[in-house]
């Protein structure tokens, strides 16, 4: 935008430049950012964004995220980790020849109880 353009020019020579002679052009009036939350802004922190200070919650020190990783698998989803060919010989099979499933293999630490089984199997589990 060229410097005739600007509105700074139209306010060459007057006191305050449009901004009033009482409140004045401040930069920053009420503080950078987040400032003032817990003093002159409060009314808005706490409307708009409540629970925004103070703490909530215990403290888990030291947390080792490796000792809560459990991936699962549902029983309706059992055969689907098997080959076709395996899947058909296990569905015609007896309870003694069972097929072992070993389901840590296929990415799975705990099997669910969601479904139904439809062939006798043997599920190995950590």
């Amino acid at each position: 935008m060229p410097t005739v353009a600007h509105k700074s020019r139209k306010h060459r020579g007057q006191v305050s430049a449009g901004h009033g002679r009482v409140g004045r052009a401040r930069k920053h009036p009420g503080g950078h950012g987040n400032a003032g939350g817990l003093t002159h802004h409060r009314t808005l922190f706490d409307r708009y964004h409540p629970h925004y200070f103070g703490k909530l919650g215990m403290r888990h020190l030291h947390m080792l995220k490796n000792r809560d990783f459990c991936p699962t698998v549902n029983i309706e989803k059992l055969l689907t980790l098997v080959p076709e060919e395996v899947r058909e010989k296990a569905l015609a099979g007896t309870p003694e020849n069972a097929l072992v499933l070993d389901v840590t293999q296929h990415g799975a630490f705990k099997v669910l109880g969601k479904g139904n089984l439809t062939c006798p199997l043997i599920v190995r589990a950590r």
